[in-house]
């Protein structure tokens, strides 16, 4: 480009000539310069990013300092610059374009690097594009359009992909929110009476949690998901509160109802009291009662068992102090009967049945006169043991009666009469088997004579 005739027409000791500005709707809003005092050429701001190799080519400047950029075959003015010299004029816009270019750099290296948000990288460089297009600035500018279109072609599909991604995300997030809303349902569907309330409490404390946590962290939903999903969780946990409240008021009135039921037991059991051990029938029906009266609460009932069991421990007492008195009374009775059972113990060796029985007889007249026994269970063991030892003689007299019984010698003198014909015919019979040699019938023979021998000895033949 030719720059012999763009020297400066006007004395530089004049004051700038108002013109053209590069961009001229923000040119427009700056305040003229006022005139120099003293003669002294415009102040040139160095440039901050570098320059474009080769952006100057793309402008040229005339006499009058106006500044126009080549775009294909064609050029465009882009803006005037009357007070500085050509290279001051095309540095100027060329700084332009540096800076669009810049810009254009930055939004690729920006999409090279990842992390950003390809739909927002895209609203950037179409913005930018309508920054490049007619702007005031000397460069290759087409270059710059093409870049951009590009890349914005680019990011578009990434916009695409990025926006099917955030929608999978979003999809997946209202899934998780829904499958807490489902759960709170489900407790809020379930019969409050057969509901443990303490561990559905802390459920519905931790799914709460759960989505807190999960609009704290989670993608964003849109509005109408959002707020639709939150009415089912609030109506369903409202639910769920409700019938909380309901059941422990109901709760509450029956713990009322069994505390007032069991503080009239406890009045009627310690009322007992001036009766004593005679009391403590009555205290047993009251108990049956009081089984019956139903819970009322953990605290109350602990400190309600504790004056019922009071009142009948007065009555138990009662009996354990007559029961002591009892003992104590009975001890010489208990050593008395003691040694009479180590004096029937020696029955047993006295071989003489009429005297065994004579001996016995007498040691049991002596254990009635030792009387009463208390605690009545240390005297039934004592009964036992005699019992014992009255069977055993028992057993010895019914056995004896039977072996010297005439009926039953009679009929043991006709069994055996009898047994010793058998035997004389399995005799007969094995020995005409032995002679046939027929081993079966000889061995079946002799099992039978080996019976009826058994027998024969058996009843004393």
């Amino acid at each position: 480009m030719s720059t012999s005739d763009n020297t400066p027409a006007a004395d530089e000791t004049a004051a700038p000539k108002p013109g053209p500005v590069p961009s001229p709707a923000a040119f427009a809003k700056r305040a003229k310069p006022a005139a120099p005092t003293t003669p002294e050429a415009p102040a040139v701001v160095p440039p901050t990013i570098p320059s474009t190799p080769g952006a100057a080519d793309f402008g040229r400047v005339d006499e009058n300092g106006v500044v126009s950029v080549r775009e294909g075959d064609e050029w465009r003015v882009v803006g005037e610059y009357p007070d500085g010299t050509h290279d001051e004029a095309l540095q100027y816009y060329v700084r332009k374009y540096d800076d669009l270019a810049f810009k254009v750099q930055a939004i690729e290296q920006r999409h090279q690097a990842g992390g950003v948000s390809a739909s927002e990288l895209r609203k950037q460089a179409v913005q930018l594009r309508g920054e490049v297009v007619g702007a005031a600035a000397v460069g290759d500018l087409p270059a710059l359009e093409t870049r951009l279109k590009s890349m914005i072609d680019e990011l578009e599909e990434a916009s695409a992909q990025e926006a099917a991604a955030q929608r999978a995300v979003v999809d997946e997030a209202i899934a998780e929110r829904t499958a807490i809303v489902e759960k709170v349902e489900a407790l809020a569907a379930r019969d409050p009476q057969s509901i443990q309330w303490k561990q559905a409490t802390a459920d519905l404390n931790d799914l709460f949690a759960q989505w807190q946590q999960h609009q704290k962290t989670g993608p964003r939903l849109p509005k109408s998901t959002a707020q639709a999903l939150w009415k089912r969780f609030r109506d369903a946990r409202s639910t769920v509160e409700r019938a909380r409240r309901q059941f422990f008021a109901e709760l509450d009135e029956v713990h009322k109802a069994a505390k007032a039921a069991k503080t009239r037991l406890i009045e009627r059991a310690e009322a007992l009291a001036p009766r004593g051990e005679d009391g403590i029938p009555a205290y047993r029906d009251l108990l049956d009662e009081w089984k019956a009266s139903g819970r009322a609460g953990r605290k109350a009932d602990d400190a309600l068992w504790a004056r019922f069991k009071a009142a009948g421990d007065v009555l138990y007492g009662a009996r354990a102090e007559r029961n002591a008195e009892e003992q104590a009374e009975s001890k010489p009775r208990i050593e008395a009967r003691e040694a009479l059972l180590q004096e029937a113990a020696q029955v047993a060796d006295i071989a003489d049945l009429k005297k065994a029985r004579q001996v016995l007889t007498g040691i049991q007249r002596r254990w009635d006169e030792v009387g009463r026994i208390f605690p009545r269970d240390v005297e039934r063991d004592l009964d036992g043991r005699m019992r014992r030892i009255e069977n055993a003689l028992k057993e010895r007299e019914d056995v004896d009666w039977k072996r010297n019984n005439p009926e039953t010698k009679a009929r043991a003198n006709d069994m055996g009469a009898q047994l010793r014909e058998s035997i004389e015919e399995y005799a007969r019979a094995l020995a005409a088997a032995r002679e046939a040699g027929d081993d079966r019938a000889a061995r079946e023979a002799q099992d039978a004579i080996d019976a009826r021998t058994a027998w024969l000895r058996a009843i004393g033949g």
